[in-house]
């Protein structure tokens, strides 16, 4: 009884971790009967370059909730964001698609167009096309997953859009933007492109929600307000505008 007593005292004393601290994969991920039962709500994607990491989300009541994160094979061109076609970068920023961006008939199994150029990348006269997330394991400027991931992935993504979601939002890092790892890349040349991204990141640590993305003088604006629950047929997470 002593020893049990002592062991819970140890317990109690450890420090609280509360989920508003923790990176978005350490949070609590689903159980496999309840990734099955969410093929259909809506969804959200994060990538993470640095850490070759692509986190997909679903819906459950009004927070998005980690259905499984997946190892990217590949990618190219470090990191930073996409400027030019031919630049074999791969993109960052917020992208936002629909059902047309979906392609089942890839020559890379299955793949999901991001959205390059969108209106951020527009307004910096960036160039490029047929950027994507696909299957086969390689790629040049595209985000390559493993066959069996890419399915998941595209699944999740057809079975919101089926069940009503307009859009589906892709926040795309070039690593998990906490303060830390922001003082870290301070003398990046991307430093200042980085900054604009970052509260995108915090906004979805805090809320668990996909932000709210405009373009406003060229630059990303992240609105710092929580969105209110939506049905899924009036979803379009992150329009940028």
């Amino acid at each position: 009884m002593v020893r049990i007593a002592l062991f819970i005292a140890m317990l109690l004393s450890l420090p609280v971790f509360t989920m508003s601290n923790a990176v978005a994969s350490e949070q609590v991920q689903v159980g496999s009967a309840a990734q099955q039962q969410l093929l259909g709500s809506p969804v959200y994607i994060q990538i993470f370059k640095q850490e070759r990491t692509l986190e997909l989300y679903a819906r459950v009541e009004d927070k998005f909730r980690l259905v499984g994160a997946y190892r990217i094979c590949d990618f190219s061109g470090g990191l930073g964001n996409k400027r030019r076609e031919g630049d074999f970068k791969s993109p960052e920023g917020f992208y936002n698609i629909d059902i047309h961006h979906l392609k089942p008939d890839s020559r890379f199994y299955r793949a999901i167009n991001v959205g390059f150029p969108n209106d951020y990348d527009r307004a910096q006269g960036y160039s490029g096309k047929y950027l994507m997330i696909h299957g086969n394991c390689l790629s040049i400027g595209c985000y390559a997953m493993t066959d069996a991931n890419i399915n998941v992935i595209y699944n999740y993504v057809h079975a919101a859009f089926d069940n009503g979601q307009r859009n589906v939002q892709i926040s795309i890092y070039p690593f998990r933007m906490t303060d830390s790892n922001m003082l870290l890349h301070k003398n990046s040349f991307y430093i200042n492109f980085w900054r604009q991204l970052q509260p995108g990141y915090a906004y979805f640590e805090k809320y668990h929600q996909p932000p709210m993305v405009s373009v406003s003088n060229g630059n990303y604006v992240v609105n710092q307000t929580p969105m209110q629950t939506q049905p899924a047929s009036q979803l379009a997470f992150a329009t940028v505008k």
